[in-house]
């Protein structure tokens, strides 16, 4: 589709993104008897950054799976107009490998990629070049246990960056980190032009986003997609976002 399909949508106004990188076309996941994901429709466009929220274990980090080829859906359909696109995927944890160094946990989807430990020059060179965007380029040779939380994150960040949400840290290392992935999106000196972010935060999510989507109790279906015009950056301060910030916590107390 070219559009989002509102077809289980609960009252909200129709958005239209231009050029869609994305289209979920009523999308159905289950894990045995137990349905997380139920005819769920929408687009994400071009150079987005859309947050889903939603009650906790709706489904959220599911959608996310899916949207990677993690998870296999069981009925609709995940279409994107680009065969070559790519999808890197950050995680809550780091989850980087601590027999490797920063440097080599970064390199980790390009030798996935190509089946085998093999990386050349170009690849050593961009994966420094991503390290230095999240201002770790000091600390290429060191390893995990070597490295601060925040640091981890970073690293995961340059990792997922390779292939072009943060609760687990604490609030500053968080709001730094929101920060830096937000400078890199909006920098155009990598390939990143779209982002899917799950989130807890109603904050963290409004004052990040061009687009807040609010899923329902599982299994989850679409309650209302709400635009974020406020320019960036953004505090949730701000009396126009407070506003965004209250009317999506009703939402979702009501989910």
């Amino acid at each position: 589709m070219n559009a989002i399909t509102l077809s289980n949508r609960l009252g909200a106004a129709p958005i239209v993104p231009s050029k869609p990188i994305l289209s979920i076309d009523s999308l159905n996941v289950a894990f045995g008897d137990v349905v997380a994901i139920e005819n769920l429709s929408l687009a994400v466009g071009r150079g987005e950054f859309v947050s889903l929220l939603g009650p906790s274990g709706c489904g959220k980090s599911t959608l996310l799976k899916a949207l990677a080829r993690l998870v296999q859906p069981t009925g609709g359909r995940i279409t994107t107009p680009d065969p070559d696109l790519r999808t890197g995927v950050m995680f809550q944890k780091p989850l980087l490998l601590p027999w490797r160094t920063t440097l080599d946990n970064v390199l980790l989807p390009v030798e996935i990629q190509r089946g085998g430990d093999v990386v050349d020059s170009a690849d050593r060179k961009n994966a420094l070049r991503m390290l230095d965007l999240v201002r770790l380029s000091e600390f290429y040779l060191a390893y995990p246990h070597q490295l601060s939380g925040g640091m981890q994150q970073r690293a995961a960040l340059a990792r997922a960056l390779m292939c072009e949400p943060f609760g687990a840290l604490d609030e500053l290392t968080r709001d730094a980190l929101n920060d830096e992935l937000i400078r890199i999106w909006q920098s155009r000196e990598t390939r990143l032009t779209t982002v899917v972010m799950v989130t807890h935060s109603i904050p963290e999510a409004v004052t990040m986003s061009d687009r807040v989507i609010v899923l329902s109790n599982r299994p989850a279906r679409l309650v209302e997609e709400v635009p974020v015009p406020p320019a960036r950056p953004r505090a949730a301060e701000d009396a126009d976002v407070g506003a965004i910030i209250r009317r999506i916590r009703a939402m979702v107390r009501s989910a």
